[in-house]
């Protein structure tokens, strides 16, 4: 009990500070003290509903929530979502270790390689963002990311969302595939309920903290927290799978 609590209170600090389900940090923690990858998979998506709806609440009174344009890619991402269960069920635990790392990497180089902030947001057909939506949705689900890890930076380095605002939307983008992934995980069997609501309670007062360090840390600063949060994910991960 006291170990998951801690593990909550740790992945809901990170993911209100980086605007991410939780999932990238919770499933690699859950992996090394010995869950079953489909089992810690089901566990983080339980935890994201909690952290994700709550954040999202928390941006929203601050002031740093795109709303309107999150809601097209959140909808595109619970359509998405319900297939991740069934994508998780007839894939191969390593092949989701695989793809997670990918999905680590990807976001690592496009942070990495677009530094620069944009004073002018572009304009992006809302059916693209539909689509964007349903890809995120279905594939970030089936790993247990809730698809932000990647929302984050293609909002930033493609949109040209300011750092803060994509954060916001990447913790809003996850209410809608988490309650979808999580409907779809159930149906399969890959949800621990006792694990993932102790660590989903746990993580509210981490997100609370994390969303507040969040807006007092300089843009600049926190890009580079983020890139060195995903070399330790990824370092964690290719060890794990390759060595």
């Amino acid at each position: 009990m006291i170990e998951l609590i801690l593990l909550g209170l740790i992945t809901g600090l990170l993911s209100g500070f980086f605007g991410i389900g939780g999932g990238t940090i919770l499933v690699p923690l859950l992996l090394l003290i010995g869950f079953e990858t489909k089992i810690a998979i089901g566990i983080s998506v339980v935890q994201m509903m909690f952290s994700s709806f709550y954040g999202s609440y928390l941006n929203n009174k601050k002031g740093t929530l795109d709303v309107k344009m999150i809601t097209v890619i959140g909808m595109g991402g619970f359509l998405g979502a319900f297939l991740s269960g069934y994508i998780t069920a007839n894939l191969s635990d390593k092949t989701l270790e695989l793809i997670f790392l990918g999905f680590a990497i990807f976001a690592l180089v496009r942070l990495f390689l677009k530094p620069k902030e944009y004073k002018v947001q572009r304009e992006v057909h809302w059916s693209l963002l539909f689509l964007l939506g349903i890809c995120l949705g279905a594939i970030g689900m089936a790993i247990g990311v809730g698809g932000s890890m990647i929302l984050v930076p293609i909002l930033v380095g493609f949109v040209h969302m300011p750092i803060k605002k994509a954060v916001s939307a990447g913790l809003f983008f996850v209410v809608f595939s988490s309650i979808a992934g999580f409907i779809s995980h159930m149906t399969v069997g890959h949800v621990d309920f006792q694990s993932g609501i102790i660590i989903g309670m746990a993580s509210l007062f981490g997100v609370y903290l994390g969303i507040h360090l969040k807006d007092k840390v300089d843009a600049h600063l926190q890009r580079r927290l983020i890139v060195i949060f995903y070399v330790i994910v990824v370092s964690y991960l290719t060890k794990r799978i390759f060595f």
